[in-house]
């Protein structure tokens, strides 16, 4: 049993070495994983992905407006979060938050956006999804203020160092782990992975980006979420068995209340 946290299936390219959605998450499934969180990066994906998600019951979605946006639409309404945030099949707000790596140039929108997502599942008690690059103290600073920390949350893609992961989960947050942790070049946060405990750690693919060894430099797929958890186990000396079973524990507690995925 193993969860893709985080995961675009609607932005995936069927037209690269796969035919068709269905075969990519037949693919995954047969490689053991069991449920797919589908990402929303605007509003217009979040509803596709909540249509996608009415016809496939181990697909969960988090609908929200991405802080990297290739042209800067108008501020996410609440109400308009807080009616889709309501459908059955969403079980999380986001992805939101601050991207200073990318997009310096934006950041008050930024700040603003990511503050109505976080009221938005606050007053839903959902938990919220939190994409954050270059930006830890405006980060901080924000769940600090704005942040349900009974209901937490997850930072996902997680790139920073040590000390931010610390304060995030002292503030009830869970940190995920991508293909990243994979990449030559990441020793850094692959000692961030030996400090999180397992018990607050998720697991993810951020498929269509980001694949991880032996696959770097094609597409990502949800199933390759795998090689993520094989490298986490390698990391803490840990079975797969045991990072894949806690991980996906995990998973259940913070966007599912516990309940079992099935």
């Amino acid at each position: 049993m193993l969860v893709d946290s985080h995961c675009h299936l609607d932005h995936l390219n069927l037209d690269d070495d796969h035919s068709s959605l269905s075969s990519i998450l037949d693919d995954a499934r047969e490689r053991g994983v069991t449920a797919f969180l589908a990402v929303g990066v605007d509003l217009n994906s979040s509803a596709r992905l909540i249509d996608l998600a009415e016809s496939n019951r181990d697909i969960l979605v988090s609908v929200g407006v991405h802080p990297l946006q290739e042209t800067l639409p108008a501020l996410p309404e609440p109400d308009d979060l807080m009616q889709m945030a309501n459908h059955p099949a969403v079980v999380a707000v986001g992805e939101t938050g601050l991207d200073n790596y990318y997009s310096p140039d934006t950041s008050g929108w930024q700040e603003e956006s990511f503050t109505r997502h976080l009221k938005v599942a606050d007053q839903l008690n959902k938990p919220v999804i939190v994409h954050t690059r270059q930006a830890q103290r405006q980060t901080l600073a924000i769940l600090r203020a704005h942040a349900n920390q009974e209901v937490g949350g997850v930072l996902h893609c997680f790139t920073e160092g040590w000390e931010m992961a610390e304060a995030a989960m002292a503030m009830n947050f869970y940190i995920s782990f991508s293909g990243i942790i994979t990449f030559r070049n990441a020793s850094a946060l692959r000692e961030v992975v030996r400090k999180v405990p397992l018990e607050k750690m998720l697991v993810e693919t951020d498929a269509p980006w980001l694949a991880p060894v032996p696959y770097r430099g094609k597409q990502n797929l949800p199933g390759y979420v795998v090689e993520v958890t094989q490298m986490i186990a390698e990391i803490k000396g840990l079975s797969y068995q045991q990072v894949a079973e806690t991980t996906t524990a995990n998973f259940s507690a913070l966007f599912l209340g516990g309940r079992s995925l099935d």
